[in-house]
């Protein structure tokens, strides 16, 4: 089960990495939860799109990975270069990089729920 989850999340850091949002719903499911807002796929697909134009060299890092069913514990981390805010900070195209400690629950094989702490003051401390 474990292996299943670990290739789950694998596959779906490449599908984000990749831009390739016709693969999402193999790895994210219909009715997606966020942060406990109902987005669905396409909510969470808008949600993930947005993020790529605020972030061009947006990319998916994962440094910690834990599967322990039906939850996935993830730290990814960033090295970027945001255009304009992010996280309500101007950042304007300089190069930042902080990290995200996100869970996920599965279900059915998909990921239903994501909950996401993003470190924003590391940002606030780089600028």
């Amino acid at each position: 089960m474990q292996d299943a989850m670990r290739a789950l999340y694998s596959g779906y850091i490449d599908c984000l990495n990749r831009q390739d949002w016709a693969r999402l719903g193999q790895f994210v499911g219909p009715d997606v939860r966020h942060d406990g807002r109902d987005l669905g796929l396409a909510g969470y697909r808008a949600m993930l799109e947005a993020d790529f134009r605020a972030i061009p060299d947006l990319r998916f890092a994962v440094v910690q990975l834990v599967c322990e069913p039906p939850v996935i514990a993830a730290r990814l981390e960033f090295d970027c270069h945001p255009a304009g805010r992010l996280f309500g900070i101007a950042v304007d195209g300089r190069r930042v990089r902080f990290a995200e400690n996100v869970f996920y629950e599965t279900r059915d094989g998909l990921i239903r729920e994501v909950w996401s702490v993003i470190d924003k003051a590391a940002i606030a401390a780089q600028l």
